[in-house]
């Protein structure tokens, strides 16, 4: 009998055993459902607010600057609101900060379009606790966080030196400009003046506002070439100034005369250096400002310190760096 009930005994402790091995690996498995869940709907509800103000809505460089912002917000948990006037308008841009202040969003990162129209509006939303960091055009004095974007001064210094090479250090130089209130477009002029002043055979002897317009960019081509006809070279310093110029130098029938180097590195820009219209471009890292400056507002939101200066990369980009470049199609240019 007793032996029975040892038996017994033995069996009831055996299926104790099987029975909480089985809870356990059946709460570990919920648990870990429990976990996936959570991080998915973390995800999918954005914890922050944010809105990218640009110089206008609907250029392509901006529409890259937006898709690396959209991606950064879905990786980081944000949320980003694109705004901006339908054309260059530097009052109204001003406006768009104070409609996101009066909003009370997140973040605010903003272009740094009219040094002094922004930095009144900037300090203002720091006063509110809003930060702003400045993306593409800096506002140095403001109380802004962080700058992200090119090193304008440099990356104009950088187009000054392409240029002295494609032209052998001698040329007339015409300058067409997105905007002469522009900070960004203000340190480009400056870098590649100091660079043309190392090379005694290069004098720029035109600047004329394209307004960020392609149409007008190619308007004040012709103006220059109307009332300079001996310029041997053109510098366009925003992504749509190099299309209108070889616009207007393809026209002319002046392609073999005249050097154009532009700025950005849109596919229609690429095209045109690809047929040998353009000499060259000074490419930036739009992507990657809109998705660094995200990145670092959620830094900053969360206490993190984050570096006051984040400068993205420039190239040249040439005929021969282009994958679909086919060299007879290159024509060749009569240097002064």
């Amino acid at each position: 009998m007793l032996k029975i009930r040892n038996v017994i005994y033995i069996i009831l402790v055996t299926l104790l055993m099987v029975s909480l091995a089985f809870s356990v690996y059946f709460i570990m498995k919920t648990l870990q459902y429990t976990s996936t869940v959570d991080t998915k709907t973390a995800t999918d509800e954005p914890s922050y607010h944010f809105v990218l103000i640009s110089e206008e809505v609907g250029n392509p460089y901006w529409d890259e600057v937006k898709a690396g912002a959209k991606k950064a917000g879905k990786a980081f948990g944000a949320a980003v609101e694109f705004k901006g006037p339908a054309q260059s308008d530097k009052e109204l841009h001003a406006e768009a900060v104070e409609a996101a202040i009066a909003a009370k969003v997140d973040g605010i990162i903003v272009q740094g379009l009219d040094k002094q129209l922004l930095k009144p509006v900037i300090n203002q939303a720091i006063q509110q606790g809003i930060p702003v960091i400045t993306v593409d055009g800096d506002v140095p004095k403001s109380r802004r966080i962080a700058y992200v974007g090119t090193n304008n001064f440099q990356a104009g210094f950088q187009a000054g030196q392409t240029l002295i090479k494609a032209t052998n250090g001698s040329a007339q130089v015409g300058i067409v400009t997105g905007g002469l209130a522009s900070s960004s477009q203000k340190q480009r002029i400056k870098g590649f003046r100091a660079a043309l002043e190392k090379q005694s055979g290069m004098t720029i002897i035109a600047v004329e506002s394209s307004h960020i317009s392609r149409i007008q960019a190619a308007e004040r081509t012709y103006k220059i070439f109307k009332e300079h006809p001996d310029v041997t070279a053109l510098f366009g310093t925003s992504a749509l100034d190099g299309q209108g110029m070889a616009a207007v130098v393809g026209l002319l029938d002046k392609t073999n005369e005249v050097s154009i180097l532009a700025f950005d590195a849109l596919q229609e820009t690429l095209d045109l250096i690809n047929k040998g219209s353009i000499d060259a471009t000074i490419a930036q890292q739009p992507y990657q400002m809109g998705y660094k400056s995200v990145n670092l507002m959620v830094d900053v939101i969360n206490g993190r310190q984050v570096p006051e200066m984040n400068y993205t990369k420039t190239k040249v980009i040439r005929a021969q760096d282009l994958p679909l470049n086919r060299p007879s199609m290159q024509k060749g240019r009569e240097r002064p």
